[in-house]
């Protein structure tokens, strides 16, 4: 008899995509759905960077593969929805990480950048659950993970299109979480707080910034991609059921600040 633990956090049988996973927070998340049992589908545009991941995972006993998709074209979207649900038969676990940043003061932030932004953090994300969801919505059950941000909350600086773009999914998770949660798909997101990435490159690599930042954060470090294992895990298991429509910080303490 599965333990409790198996119980309520194991993945065994379930099918998970992490879109933008090849590198990360969307391979830390990859990993630690692939370590509770799950089969993982990584996503990134690039597939020769997607080629080692797929590895690395198979290496931990679950079944891989890669999907390449540009998450900021609504039909590229729909494609990876299509061939996710097609790999296995079914889909259980959507992650929705793949995100794009433009620092630019929002005087000179360009429509290019906006629409940029925009077409990946959110309408990507919407195509993705709007997708994913019908199929879940017949199967009767399903787990949706938006990847929100600290400017779910905040307004942040120099980054207009993005915190429009953020703030906006953290409400799209509530909207769906009350059309759906009914239906047997819990739909919740993830804030991560000030995170040691690509995206943050800029903010870490500027000294006077960077200690702004730190001097705020509780736990007094930058966040590492492997401190959104554990909420990844619970909320792709049935360890979170009855949550639903919630925007968990994962932040050192940031927002309680």
């Amino acid at each position: 008899m599965p333990s409790f633990l198996e119980q309520k956090f194991g993945l065994r049988g379930k099918v998970a995509l992490v879109t933008g996973s090849s590198q990360g927070l969307g391979k830390a998340m990859a990993r630690a759905l692939a370590q509770a049992g799950a089969d993982v589908i990584v996503n990134g545009r690039d597939p020769a960077k997607l080629a080692p991941v797929v590895a690395e995972l198979s290496a931990l006993g679950v079944k891989a593969t890669a999907i390449a998709a540009d998450l900021g074209q609504r039909a590229d979207v729909q494609r990876l929805i299509d061939q996710a649900i097609a790999w296995q038969g079914h889909l259980d676990i959507l992650v929705n990480n793949a995100g794009i940043i433009r620092r630019t003061p929002a005087a000179d932030h360009t429509d290019a950048d906006w629409d940029a932004v925009i077409d990946v953090n959110l309408n990507g994300v919407f195509t993705a659950c709007r997708a994913a969801g019908q199929h879940m919505i017949a199967r009767g059950s399903g787990k949706i993970i938006n990847i929100a941000s600290l400017l779910t909350f905040f307004g942040g600086i120099t980054v207009p299109g993005y915190a429009a773009s953020k703030g906006a999914v953290g409400q799209l998770t509530k909207a769906l979480s009350n059309e759906w949660a009914s239906k047997g798909i819990n739909v919740n997101a993830i804030a991560p707080g000030y995170m040691r990435t690509d995206n943050t490159a800029a903010l870490q690599a500027d000294a006077v910034r960077s200690k702004e930042i730190l001097s705020r954060i509780p736990a007094a470090r930058w966040g590492e991609p492997a401190d959104l294992e554990g909420a990844i895990v619970f909320l792709a298991s049935a360890a979170s059921d009855y949550l639903s429509g919630h925007v968990m910080a994962v932040d050192g303490g940031w927002c309680g600040r």
